[in-house]
């Protein structure tokens, strides 16, 4: 059974207990949630101290091949989920849509992702054509994953300021539909004007989510505000592609690594010391090492 770090169960009811509190912090400080997108990076933001942690649909999407936000990608979410249910912190997955709009198979979902030690989920009303779910069809998504996994913090995300226009005037009906279908906290990505942030904290009950951006408010400002979640969403994978092709194009052009203003790059045994999947000895070497050991 997985185990966050103060030992309690990541798929029962301590668990989301826990997660639930980290949304109601003493000192107003919000909930900052790095989105990880493979066991490697889950691991690094867990040693960094992070208690909870996201995966990114994007990364997840990138890595199959497949473009973000089009219901492709149920199998590699599960996937992931599966991959990261173990580890020390509190999982979060980014879900986007559920998968279908099917509220009886998003529940099925949900409850997988359950058994697989995630303790939240990400439940999007975007669609990749520019539209917004029906609000009732989420909202019916909501209840059915409240039935399915109790015990599963639905973080219930509206699209409406990142589509924008028209669509912003719906916020507040949408997130007041969604709580009143289950929803544990709401979420709503690509708003960063102070006032309509603060106008939103009073007219909701539960947690109100907020995405980074590099040129909004900081984490303190959003806590001020009364924002109780922060989430980094692809940034940090962004940004670890983005270093990746700097060191790259350094040693092209015979600048020395990290001379693009990179951080410092990790050695081949940090990355290593990363894993807590070791795999069985091979009976067929001599004290069963691998074949290899050399960095890669």
């Amino acid at each position: 059974m997985n185990t966050a770090t103060d030992g309690t169960s990541a798929n029962g009811p301590a668990a989301f207990a826990a997660f639930t509190e980290l949304h109601h912090p003493s000192d107003g400080v919000p909930l900052l949630l790095p989105n990880a997108w493979d066991h490697a990076s889950a691991q690094a933001l867990a040693a960094q101290g992070f208690r909870a942690i996201g995966t990114t649909s994007l990364a997840v999407a990138a890595a199959a091949g497949l473009p973000d936000g089009t219901g492709a990608t149920r199998a590699e979410t599960l996937l992931l989920a599966r991959r990261l249910g173990a580890g020390p912190y509190l999982l979060s997955v980014d879900a986007e849509g559920g998968f279908g709009d099917d509220p009886a198979e998003v529940a099925e979902l949900a409850r997988e992702l359950a058994v697989a030690g995630a303790v939240g989920i990400n439940l999007e009303d975007g669609r990749a054509d520019g539209t917004l779910v029906p609000v009732e069809l989420h909202a019916a998504k909501i209840a059915a994953v409240k039935a399915a996994a109790p015990h599963l913090f639905v973080n219930a995300r509206t699209d409406t300021h990142w589509l924008g226009g028209e669509h912003a005037t719906g916020t507040a009906s949408r997130l007041d539909a969604y709580q009143q279908a289950g929803a544990d906290g709401v979420f709503v990505p690509g708003l960063s004007d102070p006032s309509l942030i603060a106008g939103l904290v009073r007219n909701v009950d539960v947690p109100l989510n907020i995405l980074y951006s590099p040129s909004g408010p900081t984490v303190a400002q959003l806590g001020d505000l009364g924002v109780r979640r922060v989430s980094l969403g692809s940034l940090l994978y962004r940004a670890a592609l983005g270093a990746a092709m700097g060191v790259a194009a350094d040693i092209g052009a015979g600048r020395p690594v990290g001379g693009s203003g990179f951080g410092d790059v990790p050695t081949y045994a940090q990355v290593q010391n990363l894993s807590t999947r070791r795999p069985a000895p091979n009976p067929g070497r001599a004290g069963g090492q691998s074949a290899s050991t050399s960095p890669k």
